[in-house]
């Protein structure tokens, strides 16, 4: 009862931190219409927390209306920078963005820095990702005895029935010792960081206005597909899918005799498509980063219990 207290108390204060967000306000004209970038075709945000360098930007701002001078230089930005935003701005995102280019002033390169930033976030994570991992892996062995169950009770929809199934079911998890909720607190944790990290590009006018690799971090993939590097934001899909159905496929989501639990992955990974062409290159980075190092992560922890369970036979 006291861990799902707990849980609880920390959902609440995520939630929180959440509706106290000052998010990301889209930059518009007198008529009220997106404002883009003629040469990139992004959509440009308002609410920016540094001075843009390129000069196309800076003059985009200034006949827009937006006072850039009195915003510190992206290389001069600090945590405590500009007018206190609510928790979420505040602490999150401008502790994000602050760190984003303080390493990509030393690598030469902001999305090189998504990518470090992102392996760093995910080895502090580490110890709560690798226990959901190992989750994963003895669901996979309680997998069979709880299809069983289902079966047994498949055409029964009554209300004893339904406590029945419920109580077999328990019972096997507390066989296998395993914590049906344990797969959800990284999940509570990720959804925070992939906000923070949207609004720390999106608003911060040297990261998405540098490239990666034939990318331009603030670019949306279903804007720069129609660029003359279209094939750059081609192979940055294909790459996002098959992370994304991989690191599903890995986390035994489709070892379950359910028809629909078994499409998961695929469904998972076409909602992740569709929303990635409307996000900004650089969270694509960050989510294709983020995969890797799961599916390394999940590959480590798999042969780990072959290994122990080959040695203890």
């Amino acid at each position: 009862m006291q861990k799902n207290n707990k849980r609880t108390k920390i959902i609440i204060i995520i939630l929180l931190l959440l509706l106290t967000t000052g998010c990301t306000k889209t930059l518009t004209d007198s008529d009220k219409k997106a404002v883009k970038n003629p040469t990139t075709g992004q959509t440009l945000t308002a609410n920016i927390i540094c001075q843009p360098t390129n000069k196309e930007t800076i003059e985009i701002y200034k006949e827009n209306k937006v006072n850039i001078d009195k915003l510190p230089k992206c290389s001069e930005f600090k945590i405590n920078s500009g007018k206190y935003e609510g928790l979420w701005t505040s602490i999150f995102v401008k502790t994000l963005a602050y760190f984003l280019l303080l390493l990509g002033g030393i690598v030469k390169n902001y999305g090189v820095s998504v990518i470090i930033i992102s392996l760093i976030i995910r080895f502090i994570a580490y110890p709560i990702t690798k226990k959901t991992a190992m989750q994963s892996e003895i669901m996979k062995k309680a997998q069979p005895e709880i299809n069983r169950i289902q079966k047994k009770y498949a055409n029964k929809k009554d209300q004893e029935s339904m406590i029945k199934q419920n109580q077999e079911t328990m019972a096997v998890y507390k066989k296998y010792n395993i914590n049906p909720m344990s797969g959800c607190l990284f999940a509570m944790i990720q959804l925070p960081i992939f906000i923070a990290f949207f609004e720390a590009v999106q608003r911060t006018p040297v990261i998405f206005e540098d490239r990666f690799l034939g990318l331009q971090l603030g670019t949306t993939p279903s804007v720069g597909i129609t660029n003359a590097t279209f094939y750059s934001y081609i192979i940055l899909m294909l790459l996002i899918a098959a992370t994304t159905y991989f690191s599903f496929k890995m986390s035994g989501m489709s070892n379950n005799d359910d028809p629909t639990m078994k499409m998961m992955p695929t469904m998972m990974t076409l909602m992740i498509i569709v929303t990635a062409m409307f996000m900004p290159t650089g969270l694509g980075i960050y989510w294709i980063t983020s995969n890797v190092f799961t599916i390394a992560q999940n590959y480590m922890v798999r042969r780990s219990r072959e290994v122990n369970g080959k040695k203890k036979i």
